[in-house]
């Protein structure tokens, strides 16, 4: 099996992307960061194929050759949000932190990222109850991606003996990352800061954890 795998990375170094697959990666790379930038600013419904193409200095046959729809450049969008969201969180400093203080760092790194961006967060919340299966899937795939780091950190938590190993780590993980996003009310409709935010969610937190303490 090595042996296989080594022959495969060698042939795909003697045979890099071909200049037309670079610029095709280039288009879908400016169509995603124009629609990020449309959707922001004006949410899902009023951010037109039109316009985003015009923002990416293309034609919006440029944007039918990458993606099928509206919804699945959207879905991209989100996609490609929760892999950057992802590695950045990866790259935190968490050596020696307690799980609660983890989960809570983390998070507090989500809110940070995403209060700049409060239309793409209101624009998702309204898509993911279109109803449309595969968008739905899509964005379920990427929020996997934080939940399997959340679950990961109750883990740490319940083999260092901080945790019962009575705790639900799929539960916890789905409950807390609902709680962070149910948090986003207040700051769009009420202006809280990443501060605001961060209590609330370590209140939520505590009282979801609560019981589930080694000592308990």
């Amino acid at each position: 099996m090595n042996r296989e795998f080594s022959n495969r990375a060698a042939r795909i170094v003697e045979h890099p992307l071909t200049r037309r697959a670079v610029a095709k990666q280039r288009t879908r790379e400016r169509l995603v960061d124009s629609a990020r930038r449309l959707f922001t600013e004006r949410g899902y419904e009023a951010a037109t194929v039109r316009d985003i193409a015009a923002a990416a200095g293309l034609s919006t046959g440029a944007v039918f050759a990458s993606f099928t729809d509206k919804a699945e450049l959207f879905s991209e969008v989100l996609s490609a949000d929760y892999r950057a969201l992802r590695d950045d969180m990866e790259k935190l400093d968490r050596d020696g932190l307690p799980a609660r203080e983890a989960l809570l760092s983390v998070l507090n790194l989500a809110y940070q990222r995403h209060l700049d961006q409060l239309g793409l967060v209101q624009a998702s919340m309204g898509f993911s109850w279109q109803g449309d299966p595969s968008a739905e899937a899509r964005n379920r795939q990427g929020a996997k991606l934080i939940l399997s780091l959340l679950g990961a950190i109750l883990i740490g938590g319940v083999e260092r003996g901080e945790l019962s190993a009575r705790l639900d780590i799929k539960l916890a993980s789905e409950m807390l990352w609902d709680a962070y996003l149910s948090n986003y009310r207040q700051a769009i409709f009420d202006d809280w800061d990443v501060a605001a935010l961060m209590a609330r969610l370590a209140s939520q937190l505590d009282l979801l954890l609560a019981g589930f303490s080694a000592a308990a």
